[in-house]
């Protein structure tokens, strides 16, 4: 029988989050100091190089053959975006946000699979975009698109656990009004072009979309629990 209990506070939220959690966050605010405290024209050179513009790509297409120099300057941004953004504001939102829906999905996938999981969503995220703004030239920066599928999968995840399920069904009445009001927000924002300024688009919100619903699907994709083959019963 125990007569002493420990009376030491428990660890804040924020130091429980996985490590790969902390890392990304540190990564992106780090990715951010050193761009806009960067001397002479680097802070805009980086930003029109490696933000997201439909633009270069519709240019590309018309221009014809390609070198390898112009492949990776078209496919760099794919990612790079992810690590760009317009001001500490808009990397604190992005860092919370991944702190929020971060750590279910990491304890769900492990640190591998879960850092691959979040650059897919990113890039399908930078693929809608591209494929509704096809030739737009406002860049686009910021991780809420890869964010974003992390929220659908965490969705899914505690759903799921509500429901004693895996993942809960992708038609099940939570996950479809969850992704009702999920819409209606981004379309408010984009309709109001919010989260737009100084000729960059921070809250891009057909990315946010195309996100969110590449974390909801593919994550039945990396979920360990789903892809589980039942044991067959002995006889």
């Amino acid at each position: 029988m125990a007569f002493f209990q420990d009376s030491r506070p428990g660890r804040a939220p924020f130091l429980n989050a996985p490590p790969v959690v902390l890392w990304l966050i540190a990564v992106m605010l780090a990715f951010h100091a050193a761009r806009v405290f960067a001397p002479g024209a680097w802070p805009e050179d980086v930003l029109l190089r490696y933000a997201f513009v439909p633009g270069r790509y519709a240019d590309a297409v018309s221009s014809g053959a390609l070198s390898l120099r112009d492949v990776f300057d078209l496919s760099a941004p794919f990612l790079g975006y992810l690590f760009l953004h317009g001001d500490f504001t808009h990397v604190g939102v992005n860092s919370l946000w991944l702190l929020a829906f971060g750590p279910i999905v990491v304890r769900r996938l492990g640190t591998a699979k879960f850092l691959l999981f979040f650059f897919i969503c990113g890039v399908v995220a930078a693929l809608t975009h591209l494929v509704v703004y096809w030739g737009d030239p406002m860049p686009v920066v910021g991780a809420s698109g890869a964010v974003s599928g992390l929220m659908g999968a965490g969705m899914r995840i505690f759903y799921g656990n509500m429901l004693g399920k895996p993942l809960a069904p992708l038609n099940s009445r939570p996950i479809i009004g969850f992704s009702l009001v999920w819409i209606i927000g981004n379309a408010i924002t984009g309709i109001f072009r919010i989260g737009v300024a100084d000729g960059v688009s921070l809250v891009a919100w057909v990315a946010h979309l195309g996100g969110y619903f590449a974390g909801l699907v593919l994550i039945g994709w990396f979920d360990p629990l789903s892809l589980k083959v039942p044991e067959a019963r002995s006889a």
